[in-house]
């Protein structure tokens, strides 16, 4: 009878622990998602920066030009 309620409480256990790493899984998944929508994100941030910061340049050089009739 004790081997019978040891291998009932292994059982248990193992069906808690593959629920546990179900669970895991799952959080992983989703934190993996975010990660990649967050590596997006930040890309395109990181164009529009760079587009803005060479537009703001290209405008001081043209501001910075002498006209023609000088």
């Amino acid at each position: 009878m004790i081997d019978e309620e040891r291998l009932v409480d292994i059982e248990l256990k193992l069906t808690h622990q593959e629920d546990t790493v179900d669970t895991l899984n799952k959080i992983v998944y989703e934190q993996q998602k975010k990660i990649d929508q967050l590596e997006k994100l930040l890309s395109a941030l990181a164009r529009q920066v760079k587009d803005t910061a060479n537009s703001i340049s290209e405008q001081r050089t043209i501001e910075n030009e002498k006209p023609p009739h000088y």
